[in-house]
């Protein structure tokens, strides 16, 4: 079979993470004759370039090529092009791993769009990955009609063609942003570029060592320098005007006034910010125009004045206010509906005073040049988002605790100013999120796990995140755990800050059927038991109650159903054959839908004649009755073998 993709790996000392990203790599469900894995070892010193060897030994589509070290990861990419034998190339880092299917759907996805690059939806784990880019599949992306220079770390997929017709290649030697460079201009001269957003492709993950190359301090001179290697493609491949100043503004803000705000910046060592400043200060008066900046947010462009105008100290004073302004949001209703969970909130941007807020004869941003002080800065932006309160947004992100695999939820959003004690306005922004559970992740249900939920608001100068919490003192009830799209979901408020997650087939005890009674079942003439359960279903649901003995620990499945009762619980009801289980205590348990059975806290008391059926509680022994149970086993025994001794 023809190879369809070659992984290139660049390998060099990465310790014990190669295991969890070769485990990725060999494990796609695209066949293993369909796509070859090339390990450049850069001349590793940590045992890896063995294992490595050992991998190419056993799997027959692994290849490893060694060099000497070459100081980063540009030449081993390049080394690993050369070698690549498939019809696209992707490019994996050696403590980062893939998603099971991202090999083949990046693939039939490229293919299918005729894309020369396609960009697989990424989860950062402690590692910062684009958001708005993967709201939704881009079959046919470019620079100006979707954020994919929000994108520019080089894990992608390429067509080799692609690669062969243009001489694409990375920088090569020990420097910053070869990534940005080659990305970049990949993006430029692609006949298409196809963005992958339903399923995550691509685990970017920080070392718990922070070894990763982009979490050590930097050079800023060499940085910046690099830098403009990037801004010089940018300059090549477009004409002056309003997408050329788009481009550039990505560096201006992610690598400058990011870089240069709120607690990034207060968190460096005054020397090393002010080496910072003085290479930003360069390459802003040098290489950005007026119609750069002015497309920043109201914060960002303050601060592209501030490093304009060469105000380090009114930087610092306004990075000490930005620092204080946070989002909150404050979870409001929590209820299943006709089998999808609808989450209320509200949500605004909060200082260290309380709520934000605004006042009508605020100043006004200017078009160009940056405020007198902080606290016209700060005044500027309270301004911006009164007047853009109309476009603010409020979203719901349900993101996985264990990959943070992140999903959009549909929201309902509505704005309202609100009278503030200080005589100004709040902005609050109320919000219905929508959570499917058969479509929550990317349009596909959710997987077992547990999932936390973010809201990230946007309002005037800012886009940030937060946690949905934490609840208030006079919290919304919480629903009970629902059997909905084949999943158990249980909304619950974490341990740590009273936030609001779901937990997806793993709850046992949260579910309450252990605090069941008598009083909840009931065993009909016709022996039929039914049982109230603090389960939500949207309709009749197929079941499984399980009756195990005590005395000899048989089972039998009963088929049962799930009807709902209340809109909040639902009945289960099971036929009860008096007939076979007679003169028989069982334990209850239910099926779920995952294969786990949980314990009901319900026996059954089984007579000899029909319908002698009794319900009663489980109850756990206490310790002295189980003592007991135990000295008489071990007495039964000892009797057992003197009886056996004496025949």
């Amino acid at each position: 079979m023809p190879v369809k993709v070659s992984v290139v790996v660049p390998v060099y000392n990465p310790g014990p993470y190669i295991e969890d990203c070769a485990a990725s790599l060999l494990n796609q469900s695209l066949p293993a004759d369909a796509y070859e894995v090339i390990f450049v070892d850069d001349g590793s010193t940590d045992g890896t370039s063995a294992r490595l060897d050992e991998l190419a030994a056993q799997h027959a589509h692994v290849k490893v090529l060694h060099q000497e070290n070459s100081g980063w990861s540009g030449r081993p990419r390049n080394v690993g092009i050369d070698a690549a034998r498939g019809e696209f190339v992707m490019f994996v880092d050696n403590d980062d791993h893939l998603g099971h299917e991202a090999l083949e759907r990046m693939y039939d996805y490229g293919v299918a769009n005729k894309a020369d690059v396609i960009v697989g939806k990424m989860a950062g784990k402690g590692r910062p990955v684009p958001v708005e880019l993967f709201r939704r599949n881009h079959p046919h992306a470019t620079v100006d009609n979707a954020p994919l220079i929000d994108s520019l770390t080089p894990h992608k997929m390429l067509r080799r063609s692609f690669l062969d017709r243009t001489g694409l290649r990375f920088r090569e030697g020990r420097r910053r942003l070869e990534d940005h460079v080659f990305v970049t201009e990949a993006y430029l001269r692609a006949d298409n570029v196809s963005v992958l957003s339903d399923y995550v492709c691509y685990y970017h993950v920080k070392r718990d060592d922070a070894a990763n190359a982009g979490f050590q301090r930097f050079d800023p001179v060499g940085y910046y320098k690099n830098l403009r290697e990037a801004l010089d493609v940018v300059e090549r491949y477009t004409e002056p005007g309003p997408l050329r100043d788009k481009l550039l503004r990505r560096w201006l803000r992610v690598e400058m006034a990011d870089r240069m705000s709120g607690r990034r910046l207060l968190a460096m060592p005054d020397d090393y910010r002010r080496e910072l400043f003085r290479e930003i200060h360069a390459v802003v008066v040098e290489r950005f125009g007026p119609g750069v900046a002015a497309g920043l947010r109201p914060g960002q462009r303050i601060v592209a004045a501030l490093l304009r105008e060469d105000r380090y100290d009114d930087l610092v004073a306004f990075a000490e206010w930005e620092a204080g302004v946070r989002p909150r949001s404050v979870p409001t209703a929590v209820e299943w509906q006709d089998g999808i969970l609808r989450v209320g909130l509200t949500a605004e941007y909060v200082t260290a005073d309380g709520p934000l807020t605004v006042t009508a004869d605020a100043p006004r941003p200017a078009a160009d040049g940056a405020p007198r002080d902080a606290a016209e800065a700060a005044a500027w932006l309270g301004a911006a988002a009164a007047d853009g309160f109309e476009r603010a947004t409020a979203d719901l992100i349900l993101r996985d605790r264990a990959t943070a695999a992140s999903f959009f939820q549909p929201v309902e959003l509505t704005r309202e100013r609100v009278p503030a004690e200080d005589g100004g306005t709040r902005l609050v922004l109320r919000a219905t999120a929508v959570v499917d559970p058969g479509t929550a992740a990317g349009g596909a249900p959710l997987y077992g796990g547990l999932w936390d939920m973010f809201v990230r608001v946007s309002l005037g100068g800012w886009t940030k995140e937060c946690r949905l919490g934490p609840a208030p003192e006079q919290a919304p009830a919480l629903p009970p755990a629902g059997i909905v799209a084949g999943r158990v979901v249980l909304p619950y408020w974490t341990k740590q800050g009273r936030n609001l997650s779901l937990d997806v087939d793993r709850a046992v005890k949260s579910l309450g059927l252990h605090r069941l009674t008598p009083a909840d079942a009931a065993v009909s003439d016709a022996e039929t038991l039914t049982v109230a359960l603090p389960l939500y279903v949207p309709d009749s649901t197929a079941a499984t109650l399980r009756l195990t003995a005590t005395a000899s620990g048989r089972t039998l499945d009963r088929p049962a159903v799930l009807t709902p009762a209340d809109g909040v619980h639902s009945l289960l009801e099971a036929s009860i054959p008096s007939r076979e289980l007679r003169n028989t205590v069982w334990r209850t348990g239910l099926g779920l839908p995952d294969g786990r059975v949980p314990a009901l806290a319900l026996l059954l008391r089984v007579g000899r004649g029909r319908g002698d059926v009794e319900v009663v509680r489980a109850g756990r022994p206490g310790p002295l009755r189980r003592l007991v149970r135990v000295a008489r086993r071990a007495l039964r025994a000892a009797l057992g073998r003197t009886s056996t001794g004496r025949a």
